[in-house]
């Protein structure tokens, strides 16, 4: 069963919570959250607020940071196959209360349907807080272009 292997970023100024799934296996690989090239949230974040694409990890960090953004995923270990959301079994859910107390977040998003299922169902009732669901950022969403995606998730921008 694998374990979350990337610690969530956030610091004291962090004043929304974005929380995906589970990460991919190219993001496992590469230690950091939304590895994948095909993967959109890199793209659309940046255009929500109007700056360069960040490239690599130190960059994305920083984007995060200066923006007010923590970032980490409703999942801490499951069962899965690669990277299929589908797959997921035997969910343990990640602690958010480290970010919790550390930073005032106003408010919690989930990145696609899969993050809603799992935040409502393990972490909703201990947070006592409502997450807003944004359509994924994940290329699996072919449905939706990017324009589309920065339209829907400019209401991260507070």
């Amino acid at each position: 069963m694998p374990r979350h292997p990337i610690e969530p970023i956030y610091d004291q100024n962090s004043n929304i919570l974005i929380l995906g799934s589970f990460p991919s296996v190219k993001s496992r690989e590469q230690m950091f959250f939304y590895g994948h090239p095909q993967n959109r949230f890199w793209k659309v974040t940046s255009a929500v607020f109007a700056c360069g694409e960040p490239k690599t990890i130190e960059e994305k960090r920083s984007f995060l940071l200066s923006h007010g953004i923590a970032l980490w995923d409703v999942i801490a270990s499951c069962d899965i196959e690669g990277s299929a959301d589908s797959s997921i079994k035997n969910v343990v859910p990640n602690d958010l209360s480290q970010i919790l107390h550390a930073a005032d977040i106003k408010k919690i998003f989930v990145n696609g349907k899969t993050a809603q299922k799992y935040y409502n169902s393990y972490i909703r009732e201990t947070v006592q807080r409502d997450a807003v669901c944004l359509p994924s950022t994940s290329p699996a969403n072919a449905a939706w272009s990017v324009e589309r995606l920065v339209h829907a998730w400019s209401v991260i921008k507070l």
